[in-house]
């Protein structure tokens, strides 16, 4: 009984890792923002559920089949060499199944029970970052600005889930969202560039290898989250405690970033990063006060 009890448990977690639950956390929280947004402040707590149900099956099938194409790949990387795939502790068919299961139910789910547009986001979301995004990490150092189209669109599921549209707020969310994920990720890039190199996934820490390429992208794309954090105000959307918020924390973001800036190290990478996954739930409260203020 013991056994069996610990079998399932390895399983769980082995499912647990193939599902990408620091992803997953990312895809809740932009999916929370986007509804209580989308719905005024005003939320029917069984419906969101049910979204974040159908929004997360979809994500954790999406990561797994993520895992799936690059089982190879991270076989020659040391951060994901102990992976399930590449450590053998689960046969690939189980996690193709799994993966298409979980995306098509989770699908089904946002159709019958939310609504038909959040479920085609869903369903877009998953299309771009399996069949686009993944394969382009081995081609061309843009993958990351076009993988970060499937990173910003759970919020616009969140928005549809509630708002049952799309309207220039929700676009605006999701220019924050798209601009965010490029210091984020450009950041965890560099830090990773060894283990990219030896996957020869065209990141652009690897074909920019003194980084002023990849510097240069950080701070356009959090220069632009200035004016952009600022719509919401001026569309008359949010308020001054929004406003004044949302600038404070772009501009630590912004600070976060000028260390990597003058000396390109891993450890000043990591303090972007860390300031990278300060902002958003940050966002989101300051949002969420806001509304309650207004």
């Amino acid at each position: 009984m013991k056994l069996n009890k610990e079998i399932a448990k390895s399983r769980m977690s082995i499912y647990a890792e193939l599902s990408k639950l620091n992803i997953l956390s990312l895809v809740i929280i932009a999916t929370v923002l986007g509804y209580y947004l989308g719905a005024s402040g005003i939320i029917l707590w069984k419906h969101l559920l049910i979204t974040l149900l159908g929004t997360a099956m979809t994500a954790c099938g999406s990561g797994a089949l993520n895992h799936y194409l690059e089982r190879e790949t991270d076989a020659f990387m040391a951060r994901t060499k102990n992976r399930p795939l590449p450590a053998g502790l689960i046969k690939p068919f189980e996690v193709m199944n799994y993966g298409v299961i979980m995306v098509l139910i989770g699908v089904l789910v946002l159709v019958t029970q939310v609504n038909m547009l959040t479920g085609f986001i869903a369903l877009l979301t998953a299309f771009l970052y399996i069949v686009v995004y993944t394969p382009l990490k081995k081609i061309t150092w843009l993958n990351t600005s076009i993988g970060s189209i499937p990173g910003a669109l759970p919020i616009l599921g969140g928005w549809t889930a509630s708002a049952e549209n799309i309207d220039a707020m929700a676009w605006v969310l999701f220019a924050i969202m798209y601009l965010w994920q490029h210091p984020h990720f450009y950041s965890i890039a560099w830090i990773c560039r060894k283990d990219y190199a030896e996957a020869n996934l065209k990141m652009l820490p690897v074909v920019d290898p003194d980084g002023n390429s990849t510097i240069r992208q950080i701070f356009w794309h959090l220069l632009l989250m200035i004016p952009i954090t600022s719509l919401p105000f001026i569309q008359g959307q949010l308020g001054l405690f929004y406003l004044t918020g949302a600038l404070l924390i772009t501009s630590a973001f912004f600070v976060s970033a000028l260390p990597m800036a003058r000396n390109r190290s891993d450890k000043s990478a990591l303090l972007l990063l860390k300031g990278s996954v300060f902002y958003l739930p940050s966002l989101l409260f300051i949002i969420i006060i806001d509304i309650g203020v207004l």
